[in-house]
């Protein structure tokens, strides 16, 4: 066995439980379907031609070079300069409110295990990953890494951090311009986040013209449309009180409506292309969402 492959499982072993399911998940369920999705999604058509490959499962349909493959008698594609590397940028933000869960997971929880596909997925890809975690009074920056152990390790570190206590004061801040300094241009920029809606809104088109950025929004049932469930006994994650809800009330319902709109405007205003945007449920399969926007991306971006 290689180093790099005991080093791969020594850190594949320290890792989370989390961790360890998804590898397993992303290995013998999507095997390298899920690789050739995100390289489809991510790298484009490429600027540049390299050279003629030998097609493998999961690559690009569209790159492959009919000549040649007629004269070898087995499929060859085109490969591009623009295939060799990239460089995934994860901020996960650690709001308050990402504790709140109805269903079986909290959507801090689901958000979490998509950093970790998002990981896993570019480590196989061989890509450099570098994880960003910003909290209410905390901020820190790993820059990207190449190599699949220290990809793990780095996925590990965000996978354990513990959530922000709920009498944690003031507002996530991101420190753009070290994460500016950190990563490369045409780096893509993976935010998860609540995304609520703020009163004074970051601009964030100097991050759309250095970066590729991608928004991740975690979504609990009771967010997309309140159950009529009468008075309900709920704790607000931003203060830790308990208070009574009333869902069948009109006035709850209409606030709620109005909630939702503000919080998808936001959502569209940071990230204009459905493509760069992807929700899903703490009820949904993270693995199936994510290659479900793999999909949505290749579709667009090749058409």
């Amino acid at each position: 066995m290689s180093a790099s492959a005991q080093s791969a499982i020594s850190a594949l072993s320290r890792a989370p439980a989390l961790l360890r399911r998804l590898e397993w998940r992303v290995r013998h369920a999507a095997g390298s379907l899920v690789g050739g999705e995100y390289r489809s999604a991510f790298r484009g058509r490429g600027r540049e031609f390299d050279q003629v490959v030998r097609y493998e499962y999961g690559d690009d349909v569209r790159d492959i070079d009919w000549n040649v493959t007629a004269r070898r008698g087995e499929p060859y594609r085109k490969k591009y300069v623009e295939e060799r590397e990239l460089t995934i940028a994860l901020l996960f933000e650690d709001s308050l409110s990402l504790q709140f869960g109805s269903a079986l997971r909290s959507k801090r929880e689901l958000l979490l295990e998509l950093a970790g596909l998002f990981a896993l997925v570019s480590a196989g890809s061989r890509d450099r990953v570098g994880t960003v975690y910003a909290a209410p009074g905390r901020f820190e920056l790993r820059p990207p890494l190449r190599g699949r152990a220290r990809i793990l390790a780095a996925a590990s570190e965000l996978c354990l951090r513990p959530a922000p206590a709920l009498e944690a004061q003031g507002q996530t801040a991101i420190d753009w311009r070290r994460l500016h300094a950190a990563f490369p241009r045409h780096a893509v920029l993976v935010w998860l986040s609540d995304f609520p809606p703020l009163a004074a809104e970051k601009d964030l088109a100097p991050e759309r013209r250095r970066f590729e950025c991608i928004g991740v929004r975690a979504e609990d049932p009771f967010e997309r449309a309140l159950p009529d469930l009468g008075v309900l006994a709920v704790a607000d994650p931003t203060s830790g009180e308990l208070l009574p809800l009333d869902t069948r009330a009109a006035a709850t319902r209409r606030r709620h409506a109005e909630w939702r709109a503000q919080r998808d405007q936001r959502l569209r205003a940071l990230f204009p292309a459905a493509e760069s945007r992807l929700c899903v449920g703490t009820d949904e399969d993270p693995l199936a969402a994510l290659l479900r926007f793999f999909r949505l991306r290749m579709q667009r971006l090749h058409r």
